[in-house]
């Protein structure tokens, strides 16, 4: 039976520091570096996220380690995902020597979280994260599209950031990254951490986001490049009616307004003001654009040796 991790385990403000100066680590603002360094917030953390004994889960850019050692006290497997070469090469030996009856429950990817596809062992459960501000949303969206596996996701992200992807429709904060993290998931504020227990201080606040996967995936015959067309124009343009801003997806401002009636939407409704099941419906009902005189493809006769008679060439 594997026993349970030490108290002392995780690391403190201590530690953190003596870490970073052994490995000539400075946060650096280009890479949204921003060290937890309370013990209490990570374990807040993990618990917030609702992580089981049996869980698989994916860290997005776990730095010295804190957060990952309080996921390994409780989870079953961590994998952490790492851009940074030092703080990559480093986590190992962190693991090891904090927590080494659960080391080979641990595991690292070197790599940019945006171009990760697939990960070692078995599929992610959840995903726990504290994201670098810069790239959260892009991230984020990114593991939940390549991961279907991941059922439940807990990311710290600036509080600014954390209110756009829990707003929901008609909310001042409701855009692109509201309605694309719905697409995947339920998502809800799940509250929110101080500046004083990161290493560098923050310049603002960050907040917990909760997203828990949909049972059943939203009810479309569009693909999910479809809808996520609609949404992306329909923000583009936010002051600008739907019938105006979608003019240049559908081809026209009037085919737009065909595929706004189609769908039962308003054409004079603001992309603020729609759920994702409504741009999904717009999406369906866009129209091929009419062939003009200029893209129309010329119709051949089928025998070249035998032109028709010329009648016949003008009736086609």
């Amino acid at each position: 039976m594997t026993s349970s991790p030490t108290p002392d385990a995780l690391l403190g403000p201590a530690d953190i520091r003596e870490l970073a100066d052994v490995l000539g680590v400075r946060p650096t603002k280009q890479r949204g570096q921003n060290f937890v360094i309370d013990a209490n917030t990570v374990r807040r953390i993990v618990r917030t996220a609702d992580v089981r004994p049996d869980d698989v889960v994916v860290e997005v850019g776990p730095g010295l380690g804190s957060l990952t050692l309080a996921l390994l006290e409780v989870a079953e497997r961590v994998t952490a995902v790492e851009i940074d070469d030092v703080l990559a090469a480093a986590l190992p030996a962190t693991i090891a020597a904090r927590m080494p009856q659960r080391a080979e429950r641990f595991a690292l990817v070197h790599s940019d979280a945006m171009h990760v596809e697939e990960l070692p062992g078995p599929p992610p459960t959840a995903l726990v994260a504290n994201l670098p501000y810069n790239v959260a949303v892009p991230v984020l969206l990114h593991m939940l599209d390549t991961f279907p596996t991941i059922e439940r996701t807990l990311v710290m992200v600036q509080a600014e950031v954390a209110d756009r992807l829990a707003a929901g429709p008609g909310s001042r904060v409701y855009g692109v990254p509201s309605v694309k993290a719905n697409w995947y998931a339920e998502v809800k504020r799940a509250g929110s951490i101080g500046r004083n227990v990161f290493w560098p201080a923050p310049n603002v606040d960050s907040g917990l986001v909760s997203l828990v996967r949909r049972a059943e995936p939203i009810k479309t015959s569009a693909s999910k490049r479809e809808v996520f067309a609609v949404v992306d124009a329909a923000f583009a343009q936010r002051r600008k009616t739907l019938r105006a801003a979608l003019a240049g997806w559908a081809g026209s401002a009037a085919a737009a307004e065909a595929a706004l009636v189609a769908a039962g939407v308003s054409p004079q409704a603001r992309g603020e003001s729609l759920t994702v099941e409504e741009f999904a419906r717009i999406a369906e009902n866009k129209q091929d654009p009419e062939p003009t005189p200029e893209n129309k493809p010329e119709q051949e006769p089928e025998n070249k040796q035998q032109p028709q008679p010329e009648q016949e060439q003008e009736q086609q």
